[in-house]
């Protein structure tokens, strides 16, 4: 006969054996969503009057598709950037111009995804459009796509200049015929924005903010954008003429992946 000792014994392994396997069982990445810290803010609550044309909530971007963690197409940045952006564009609108923004804070998450493109030399789908000179297995080597981006710090936004009053744009169409980013701006997919010499997102050297070759009003309209945008507390990335950062950042070592949503923000924001 089975001692009591024994069956307790039995009974305790098919226990642990059962809660081993719904613990294997768990879907990987369960538990609470991130949220933002309560400083972060939608640019809307700040400025209302920036537009916005957040490229990586659609397909029309270098990816060529939603990148992970747009769930909305929202502006969030810390409110001192936001604060400093309402700024430069209550000096902007009184020279008839307007900011429009194509991207702000960005989750790590959707930064991964980058890495796992660039990564894929099989898919080049967007390259007609976005690197046209440049190899894939090159994006990494020459800085185009990293690992980390100061974007997740919050205080990252990419914007250009819109002369007022803002003309409508057509929407983007997945699959319609891809142009050169530094073509000709009437041969470019269309954008509202003053001509700046390049696409948004275009890898190639004509995309440096001093670069020599771009005409001289695109060269003046790229040094009016940066001047402005200085004299609010931002600092220039000299290789992206739309790629601009607030200093002294709140977080300059903190990489945040909560997704770009208002249910990403606290109620206050």
């Amino acid at each position: 006969m089975t001692t009591l000792p024994t069956r307790l014994r039995a009974l305790l392994v098919t226990a642990a054996s059962l809660l081993a396997l719904t613990t294997t069982a768990a879907p990987a990445g369960a538990g609470p969503e991130p949220t933002a810290p309560e400083d972060f803010v939608p640019l809307r609550s700040v400025d209302p009057t920036i537009l916005h044309d957040i490229r990586y909530a659609t397909a029309h971007n270098f990816v060529g598709e939603r990148v992970d963690g747009y769930r909305q197409p929202l502006c969030v940045l810390t409110r001192p950037a936001a604060e400093a952006l309402h700024q430069a564009q209550r000096k902007l609108l009184q020279r008839g111009y307007t900011l429009k923004v194509y991207d702000c804070y960005r989750p790590q998450r959707a930064v991964d995804h980058f890495v796992r493109w660039a990564q894929d030399l099989d898919d080049e789908r967007t390259k007609a459009e976005f690197y046209p000179r440049v190899d894939k297995p090159r994006l990494f080597a020459d800085g185009y796509i990293a690992e980390r981006s100061g974007h997740s710090r919050g205080s990252t936004v990419d914007l250009t200049l819109v002369r007022l009053p803002a003309r409508p744009t057509r929407p983007y169409v997945p699959g319609e015929p891809l142009v050169p980013c530094y073509a000709p701006r009437h041969e470019r997919f269309p954008d509202n924005s003053v001509d700046m010499g390049t696409g948004y997102d275009c890898f190639d050297t004509l995309s440096h903010t001093d670069d020599p070759r771009v005409g001289a009003a695109q060269r003046a309209d790229r040094q009016f954008l940066k001047e402005t945008l200085e004299g609010v507390g931002f600092v220039d990335y000299p290789e992206e003429w739309w790629h601009f950062t607030y200093g002294p950042e709140p977080y300059p070592d903190t990489y945040f992946d909560f997704p770009v949503s208002r249910k990403s923000l606290t109620p206050a924001s």
